[in-house]
């Protein structure tokens, strides 16, 4: 299951976590986000103990959402040891994913 977060549990999440991080920022009123939901979830229980995957709402957290210059939705920032290390901006296929992830677990 995917987590969802906001501005104020954005830091501890990111510092907290002991393993790669996937965020999804989204709107409910965005198809294609609705889309890369499905993916996420499929994605999420695949590798459920190796990366943690999240999602934040851009329309109730403005402040995460102009932090990392989210301008367009959906957009996937994948981060390791607290730094952004990639980012995909649209809908990404669930092979996409995998390979960005297979890197982070691996690295």
């Amino acid at each position: 299951m995917i987590q969802e977060i906001n501005d104020e549990s954005f830091e501890k999440v990111i510092i907290s976590a002991n393993k790669p991080i996937v965020v999804d920022f989204w709107a409910p009123w965005c198809a294609p986000c609705r889309t890369l939901s499905s993916i996420l979830e499929d994605v999420s229980n695949e590798y459920k103990d190796k990366v943690l995957v999240v999602k934040i709402n851009v329309d109730k957290n403005p402040k995460i959402s102009s932090r990392y210059g989210i301008r367009s939705i959906p957009t996937i920032l994948f981060f390791k040891n607290r730094e952004k290390i990639d980012m995909h901006i649209g809908v990404a296929t669930k092979e996409e994913i995998r390979k960005k992830l297979d890197v982070l677990i691996i690295s």
